[in-house]
């Protein structure tokens, strides 16, 4: 009796959804989003690049990308997941930070840190999650099936909930091994066609990597963007493979550019006149082009004043005065003096302990950390290319390819609209 009750009740759901609901959700398109990080804008301007550039023609490119300031790697990745800028998505910087005990922690580490990235701003990973479209609700489904590969903010959870699939680096990871890259390309395939995830976000950590060990016009990174460049190949060959490419959209791009680094006339706080570190009761420093401190109490003023001219190339400022277009300060993990460099100038504190060839980090509006957009697939023109547009606007389209209704967030739809059929 139970069983033909339920039978019963299944058969009148699926009878107030329509034939046709039934025919777009078979026909639902998925989304898959990676990113290359530290690709700079122009990283294809001094390399062959035949895959982008089929890509080109086959979809959307945009000009540029402009990115959120702190330009840096979790930091933007957060934004382009929440639509958010920084000051409002509380992901301030890549190292998760303690001003009252001093405790600083690493990259991977803050990887771990739930409460860093749980601020209150959904990723889009929990959004798809939580909503089901008009015919999955007709199916009583809880939402969208959603994965990630090494993409920042993977591992946290977020208000309890977690991405539904995931792989997470180890500590000790390669991220240049173009044979781990294929392999992530297998998995998420996988999870495509065999698991029917609908979202799937996909990190990788070049060009980053060999931009600071050997500066972003040398010859390793411009091998390196060769690499990339034969990985988009083997991306788009194991989507037709797939039998995806009439229902996955496919966006390209990153987190920040790179700039190389100056090696002359170099910004050192401890060489500063009447400067001293014991006025400070937490630094964030060494860090490339940036800089977090809070004085002692009774020292703001004294640390500020000494530190405001200390370098023609280095711009110091107060919380309440940080320039409003960066979107950065009105947060409360940052502290009361903020510090940033001219593009190639990174920050020395104590000791020098910085010897990348290659940074990043800077002002946003810094042609050398815009990075790159591209798009592909059912939704999107062919053979478009679009005016430059900032990496807040990415979150909104994402929405959009998924049909959910987005966050609250700081872009706008408007910015990626021409792009899409």
């Amino acid at each position: 009796m139970l069983l033909s009750l339920g039978l019963l009740f299944a058969a009148l759901s699926l009878g107030r959804c329509a034939p046709l609901q039934l025919q777009q959700a078979s026909n639902r398109s998925k989304l898959l989003l990676v990113s290359f990080d530290g690709f700079r804008w122009n990283y294809d301007q001094d390399v062959d690049t035949p895959n982008l550039d089929t890509m080109a023609v086959d979809g959307v490119k945009a000009k540029y990308m402009t990115p959120a300031f702190v330009t840096l790697t979790s930091p933007c990745h957060f934004t382009l997941l929440t639509g958010r800028y920084l000051e409002n998505h509380g992901v301030v910087h890549n190292m998760w930070f303690d001003t009252k005990t001093g405790v600083k922690l690493p990259y991977y580490t803050t990887q771990g840190i739930s409460s860093w990235w749980d601020n209150g701003s959904l990723p889009i990973w929990i959004t798809a999650q939580r909503q089901a479209s008009e015919f999955m609700e007709c199916l009583h489904s809880q939402g969208l099936k959603t994965g990630s590969i090494h993409f920042p903010g993977t591992k946290a959870k977020y208000q309890g909930e977690q991405v539904y699939k995931k792989l997470v680096e180890p500590a000790l990871f390669n991220y240049s091994n173009e044979n781990n890259w294929r392999q992530s390309i297998d998995t998420v395939m996988e999870w495509f066609t065999v698991e029917d995830l609908d979202f799937i976000t996909l990190y990788f950590g070049e060009p980053d990597s060999s931009g600071h060990k050997y500066g972003p016009e040398s010859t390793q990174r411009k091998n390196m963007i060769k690499q990339v460049d034969r990985t988009v190949g083997y991306l788009r060959q194991r989507i037709r493979e797939s039998g995806l490419e009439s229902n996955l959209n496919l966006i390209i791009t990153s987190d920040h550019g790179m700039e190389t680094v100056i090696k002359t006339d170099e910004i050192h706080l401890r060489t500063v006149s009447n400067f001293t570190f014991k006025d400070l009761d937490f630094e964030l420093l060494d860090y490339g082009p940036s800089g977090l401190l809070v004085p002692k109490e009774g020292k703001l003023e004294h640390v500020y004043s000494v530190l405001k001219n200390a370098h023609p190339k280095l711009h110091v400022y107060k919380k309440e005065e940080f320039p409003k277009r960066f979107h950065y300060a009105n947060h409360s993990r940052i502290t009361p003096l903020l510090l940033y460099s001219d593009p190639g100038y990174v920050i020395h504190g104590r000791y020098k302990v910085q010897f990348n060839k290659g940074e990043h980090g800077f002002d946003n509006e810094a042609m050398n950390m815009k990075t790159i957009f591209r798009a592909v697939g059912p939704a999107f023109k062919k053979g478009l290319e679009v005016e430059p547009f900032e990496s807040v606007n990415v979150y909104a389209l994402l929405c959009e390819l998924l049909g959910i209704t987005p966050e609250p967030h700081d872009g706008s739809l408007e910015a990626t609209k021409s792009m899409l059929r």
